[in-house]
């Protein structure tokens, strides 16, 4: 579980086109990690995702999801998941990339080893195809398309299914950092148990967890307030 990277491959002689489907979980928050993931199957296969209810996994219990994530790694011809941590993703500021370009950067990689036919990606660029382009070019082969859409997880199963395998895994890898550091909500900006847990660390330790995200805004404010702003209080 603590692996950057998990795959599964079955081995199956076939001409069919293989469809695989990209997608992330956890790009918003400001506690724990990324993890996205390709998840392929043949063509004739992709009738599977919706008679088994696959669907956006926001719109699942996390019972549920779990519960597909399983039937989907265990029916599909290949999977590929990618843990990107929050000081990987910190990491991308003295790279001078956009959080944007290290998505493109983790899912061209994850093409690149499952090599399906066609591609369906949930676009993360407010222009769909941009993003398209710019994974594009860094593929080592041709696939025979790659559609980037927005909201991909809802219009389309194989997108589906990689965001249920994305999301449980990273339900898994927060109920994980839970038992080292204690309950920290959903590790969300907006979620005020997530916000709370940060600003008592910092208060205590005097810096940010290892599982914050450093160069997020709500990191920054916190640091400020607690290590560095002087309080009316500390005058009088």
């Amino acid at each position: 579980m603590k692996r950057n990277s998990l795959s599964s491959s079955k081995n199956q002689g076939t001409n069919q086109e293989v469809i695989c489907g990209i997608d992330e979980a956890g790009r918003g928050p400001v506690l724990g990690p990324m993890v996205i993931c390709g998840v392929c199957f043949l063509k004739s296969k992709l009738g599977f995702l919706t008679e088994n209810g696959v669907k956006d996994s926001k719109k699942l219990s996390t019972k549920r999801r779990s519960e597909l994530a399983k039937i989907i790694k265990e029916n599909c011809k290949t999977y590929k998941v990618k843990v990107i941590g929050a000081q990987e993703i910190d990491a991308r500021e003295k790279k001078k990339i956009t959080l944007n370009r290290l998505e493109e950067l983790k899912m061209a990689e994850i093409i690149n080893e499952l090599k399906p036919d066609v591609i369906y990606i949930d676009a993360a660029d407010v222009i769909e195809d941009r993003f398209k382009t710019s994974i594009q070019v860094l593929l080592n082969y041709s696939p025979k398309k790659i559609i980037s859409k927005h909201k991909a997880d809802d219009l389309y199963p194989i997108v589906s299914a990689s965001s249920i395998i994305a999301k449980d895994m990273r339900d898994r890898l927060i109920e994980e950092l839970k038992k080292k550091y204690g309950d920290f909500g959903s590790g969300y900006p907006s979620d005020v148990r997530s916000t709370t847990f940060l600003r008592e660390w910092v208060r205590k330790n005097k810096k940010a967890p290892p599982i914050a995200r450093k160069s997020w805004e709500t990191t920054k404010k916190i640091i400020r307030e607690e290590l560095y702003s002087k309080k009316i209080t500390d005058f009088v």
